[in-house]
């Protein structure tokens, strides 16, 4: 099967690029370089070996999409491509909204045009705003979203729900992602922002390898053990296999209109500072760090229950919080310029 994987040159869909020909899929990825390297490619094919289709477009070019359609025939589409910044959401919302919600509808368009079936979308956590109760399952409301960034998957969701449920070609799943980190095992390929960072653990390794001066810590007033935010910190590789499994789920459906949503986390809830000491532990690195104000759009604590991911997909999260942590520090060992 050929699946189409936007944003595949981005650090969570380089992983699932890896993971789709693992499992027999043949990926094809589409990519603006927005926020991403072309030197990853040259990662993608150390690890598998293979030089797989890559096209330089914007998903929000309609007439660029339809010509990658008419050309590659494909049998599902993985929909990473989206601005992902939280604070910056918040300076420029119209950018999110309108990147990240025409990118999607062109997309609907084109697979209904070309009679494609299967739709993997990358959501979030941030769809659950600040939860009332914790650990959050898929039945828990979703709350008012505390940025920009965080509604563009709500909205999108709800959109993806419409559709499919007005079509009867077509099946969807959402993936709500908690916290990505880490880095594939061979040091090949991993978390490569363009300029600063917005993520926390690339932030950090920077800092330990003395490009960034220190990093900041918003706020440590919040209501938890140490004050710093909690959050469910959980290894690309095992988020990577999760859209495979998910593509697996919407190839056994029989059902039309099929859409469903799931979390993809560990289910174990981690302190900011939880995190920075762990990635000081396993790596045997001192960090310098400050303790800053909090930022505007945050959530204070949000972990996952993990149960339905786990019994419906058959999907657990394997590696922990140190792998990744470990396995980040050697991403940034291997690409940092020697002094």
């Amino acid at each position: 099967m050929k699946i189409l994987v936007t944003g595949g040159v981005g650090f969570i869909g380089s992983h699932t690029v890896v993971e789709l020909d693992r499992a027999g899929y043949q990926p094809v990825i589409v990519d603006n370089l927005y926020n991403s390297n072309l030197d990853v490619l040259k990662g993608i094919r150390e690890i598998t070996g293979k030089d797989f289709p890559f096209y330089n477009i914007d998903c929000n070019d309609t007439e660029k999409v339809r010509e990658l359609f008419e050309k590659e025939k494909f049998d599902g589409v993985i929909h990473f491509a989206a601005y992902k910044a939280v604070g910056e959401s918040v300076d420029k919302p119209l950018n999110y909204y309108e990147n990240n919600l025409i990118s999607l509808l062109v997309l609907l368009r084109t697979m209904k045009e070309f009679n494609v079936k299967n739709f993997v979308f990358s959501s979030s956590c941030t769809v659950y705003g600040q939860p009332e109760q914790l650990p959050v399952t898929e039945l828990t409301p979703r709350q008012p979203a505390t940025s920009p960034y965080g509604n563009t998957k709500a909205i999108a969701e709800d959109i993806i729900r419409d559709h499919v449920y007005s079509r009867p070609d077509i099946k969807a799943i959402s993936l709500r992602y908690f916290n990505p980190i880490g880095a594939h095992e061979s040091s090949l390929i991993g978390e490569l922002p363009n300029g600063v960072p917005s993520n926390l653990v690339p932030f950090i390794t920077q800092t330990a390898a003395g490009l960034r001066a220190s990093l900041t810590v918003f706020g440590n007033d919040y209501d938890t053990e140490d004050g710093t935010c909690i959050r469910d910190f959980i290894h690309v590789v095992d988020l990577a296999k999760a859209h495979v499994k998910a593509l697996e789920r919407l190839n056994e459906e029989e059902k039309d209109n099929y859409y469903d949503v799931f979390n993809v986390g560990t289910g174990e809830g981690y302190t900011v500072l939880e995190l920075i000491n762990t990635f000081e532990e396993v790596n045997g690195v001192r960090l310098n760090y400050t303790i800053g104000p909090r930022r505007e759009g945050d959530v204070e604590k949000i972990y996952a229950q993990s149960d339905k991911v786990n019994n419906v997909m058959k999907w657990k999260a394997e590696k922990t919080m140190a792998d990744a942590l470990r396995d980040a520090w050697n991403w940034q060992l291997k690409i940092t310029p020697k002094k």
